[in-house]
């Protein structure tokens, strides 16, 4: 049975109007609808008119947002030789090698927001397709997570890079910042999310590329958007 939602939660919901409204209005009233005491991450999520089932409608990517994330993402690198003194030198929180490997293996550790590897280790990180998969954390080419320039990686992750991708049922989920921002730097990351995945409309996709776009905290009410916009730049 589906809990009802809060008094207080309803009473920021009431505040919300049954129109689209756009992102210029949409960020500083998810911003004045939070009624909790911690800073919550506000998230976009986008529904697709595409279907995932099929490799040319996959829909992923990744864009460094330029205000970040509002928290310094945990990073472990898996390399070898100079490739570990140059993760540490950028700031990677953790990295080894095989030891690295056995650890995530024998003990389930997952302590960290990101996992970069160069391509000579991804014999061994295959292995942890269990453990990593799930969490959406595996090393990647596509995503720039397995490369040579470790210290590129591990800024850009740093600095507030999103990974999007499509899930099985068309839809992406995104963090954008926190309710906490000054509402223009909120702006911009979320625009510059939006943007990103609109950019990246496979070719194969068909009818309404943009079914839907909410802007939400965590614990929030969505908020939703006008999408008629976002549909013209994707054309």
């Amino acid at each position: 049975m589906a809990r009802k939602p809060g008094k207080k939660y309803q009473a920021a919901a009431a505040k919300v109007e049954k129109r689209p409204y756009t992102l210029e209005e949409a960020v500083p009233l998810v911003q004045k609808l939070k009624f909790t005491k911690f800073d919550e991450t506000v998230e976009v999520h986008m529904r697709l008119g595409v279907d995932p089932k099929h490799a040319d409608q996959m829909v992923r990517g990744t864009i460094v947002l330029p205000n970040g994330l509002g928290k310094s993402k945990k990073v472990l690198v898996i390399a070898s030789g100079d490739k570990l003194r140059e993760a540490e030198a950028a700031g990677a929180d953790f990295f080894g090698g095989e030891e690295m490997v056995t650890k995530i293996q024998s003990e389930g550790w997952t302590d960290y927001d990101a996992v970069i590897a160069t391509p000579d280790m991804m014999r061994s990180v295959g292995r942890l397709g269990k453990v990593l998969g799930p969490r959406g954390l595996m090393p990647n080419p596509k995503t720039g997570t397995v490369t040579q320039d470790v210290t590129t990686a591990v800024k850009e992750v740093k600095a507030g890079k999103v990974e999007f991708r499509v899930d099985k049922t068309g839809v992406i989920h995104a963090p954008v910042g926190k309710t906490g921002f000054a509402t223009d730097k909120l702006f911009e990351n979320a625009n510059t999310l939006i943007q990103a995945v609109v950019r990246a409309k496979p070719a194969a996709a068909k009818g309404k590329y943009v079914q839907s776009v909410t802007l939400c905290s965590t614990m929030g009410p969505g908020v939703h958007l006008d999408v008629s916009v976002f549909n013209l730049k994707a054309v």
